[in-house]
């Protein structure tokens, strides 16, 4: 009889500003200890992957709803799903004027192992299903399907090479999925690959900034709890059309008001356990969380993402909308 997988034994559920997993699980008092740094941080600085985790659904499968898997079952899931994209050819492209779409070698995860660590990126709500999206989430999505290529302003703000935001940083992606973090006394700093976001993080700093100031990827405030760092982020600014998991066609908007809670629990030398909570009563009917795994890997190097300077996509869609405008227009169908 093989274990069940562990991380499902109790789902991880937010208390003032700590998750309470961390608190009661075995994860929290390792007999591994890191490296104390001079300021008292334990130190997690190096390159850290997620790449394991682009396997795992966002969401329960069907298959496990209501139960906790074995880990061989899990393991026999995860390769499934892992082998089935590695040998999927794109198609569609033989009749049409267009470049296609990406080979699979272009992907981190063509040439990387999945991690079968759990049926679902989602752990919280228990069933492991995103809450469902506000009505005026909704009606935000159906503009952005309509009008995202209006304007610049309309366009999805990592598209425009300004901000992925918090989910697009720091969830499993299709590339770039390295981060690397870096500490100094009283900060930590995690850099994405992607448009070189930065995310600085003050230790032990006191209160958020005004309410006035709103940020991109919010206004982050870390404190370690033993061997975990609690990041508590507010001040976002409103953004009509982000990149969020599974939010499908038109993305989703980042209503102000936004709360996210982030914990990196060092489980040994080479792992971090990650989740990631968010609070938005404008765009999600209730709070939810997802946890995965970030993996030591000194072999990955991050290189020049020139997004700006190489971003004929926004220059050239808008351009494009503009021609089939005229179009319409000349033909009376609009």
């Amino acid at each position: 009889m093989t274990n069940p997988v562990k991380f499902l034994v109790s789902p991880p559920q937010l208390l003032t500003g700590t998750l309470a997993l961390l608190l009661s699980s075995p994860l929290a008092a390792q007999e591994w200890q890191p490296d104390i740094l001079a300021d008292g941080q334990p130190n997690i600085t190096g390159m850290w992957n997620n790449v394991g985790a682009t396997a795992t659904p966002l969401e329960m499968p069907d298959q496990f709803e209501g139960k906790v898997p074995t880990q061989d079952e899990l393991d026999a899931f995860i390769a499934r799903r892992d082998e089935a994209r590695k040998g999927a050819v794109w198609q569609g492209f033989e009749n049409s004027n267009g470049v296609g779409a990406y080979e699979n070698y272009w992907f981190d995860w063509y040439w990387s192992d999945a991690q079968a660590d759990a049926p679902a990126l989602i752990v919280d709500p228990p069933n492991g299903r995103r809450p469902a999206f506000t009505e005026q989430a909704l009606a935000q999505k159906r503009f952005n399907v309509e009008s995202e290529h209006d304007f610049a302003d309309t366009v999805e703000s990592g598209d425009r090479c300004l901000s992925r935001g918090v989910f697009g940083m720091m969830m499993p992606t299709a590339y770039n999925n390295g981060k690397l973090i870096m500490q100094s006394p009283g900060f930590v700093m995690i850099h994405s690959e992607m448009i070189h976001n930065a995310r600085i993080i003050p230790i032990d700093a006191g209160d958020h900034v005004d309410e006035k100031i709103k940020l991109w990827e919010g206004d982050p405030r870390g404190r370690w709890e033993g061997n975990t760092l609690i990041v508590e982020s507010t001040n976002f600014r409103y953004v009509g059309n982000m990149r969020a998991p599974g939010s499908g066609a038109g993305n989703a908007p980042q209503h102000e008001g936004r709360r996210m809670i982030e914990t990196f629990t060092i489980e040994d030398e080479n792992t971090l356990r990650y989740t990631l909570t968010v609070e938005d009563p404008k765009t999600y009917e209730a709070a939810w969380t997802v946890a995965f795994p970030y993996v030591k890997d000194g072999e990955y190097k991050q290189y020049e993402y020139a997004c700006h300077e190489g971003n004929y996509a926004m220059e050239t869609r808008l351009r494009g909308a503009r021609v089939v405008e005229r179009g319409l227009s000349e033909t009376g169908s609009r």
